[in-house]
């Protein structure tokens, strides 16, 4: 896995796909709406049941619709992925985010991680530290990895898609494409 270390080649005649730099910025109004849209939800007002049967109790829903309101801190959120390499590129008509963290051991081992459907790269971001660079946290330079964490099309900062049909077998052909690019620039 080279991206984003090497310079691009493409077959005469075409260009190579583009890797841009990406940092995540969410604008204030934006987040302003949440804020107003979370606030006005409808929830149910109580529950039939004592326990989960029913599904999660509207006064857990009500507490987490009050942190998303009001406590969650988005700012920093965005500090943890923008504090590592993040990137664009199109794959299979889709614009593709990825964090790619090389390891400072040179013989350490590619590898491609995502998340699961709902979820983002956030998820993962705590394992940067002990995959790229283990011996700081007890383990050996065999322990390495160059790390990429590839966002899924429709979720986190990766496009949406236009058509049905992104099961496992075309993610993992895009994610395979994904470590075959090289940088444009």
């Amino acid at each position: 896995m080279s991206l984003p270390t090497e310079p691009a080649s493409a077959p005469a005649g075409t260009t190579a796909p583009r890797i841009r730099p990406f940092e995540v910025h969410v604008p204030e109004e934006q987040l302003g709406e949440l804020r107003r849209r979370v606030g006005a939800a409808r929830l149910p007002s109580r529950e039939l049941v004592a326990d989960r049967a029913q599904g999660v109790q509207p006064a857990t829903v009500r507490e987490l619709a009050r942190y998303w309101a009001d406590g969650y801190d988005w700012r920093a959120c965005e500090e943890r992925p923008n504090a590592l390499p993040q990137h664009t590129t199109e794959i299979d008509g889709v614009e593709i985010h990825f964090v790619h963290v090389r390891s400072p051991h040179p013989d350490a081992l590619p590898l491609i991680m995502t998340h699961g459907r709902p979820g983002s790269v956030v998820e993962l971001l705590e394992t940067v530290g002990p995959l790229t660079d283990p011996t700081a946290h007890g383990g050996t330079p065999a322990d390495a990895f160059h790390l990429v964490l590839a966002s899924l099309p429709g979720y986190g900062f990766s496009g949406e898609p236009t058509e049905l049909g992104r099961e496992s077998g075309r993610i993992a052909r895009a994610w395979a494409e994904l470590a075959a690019r090289r940088p444009t620039g």
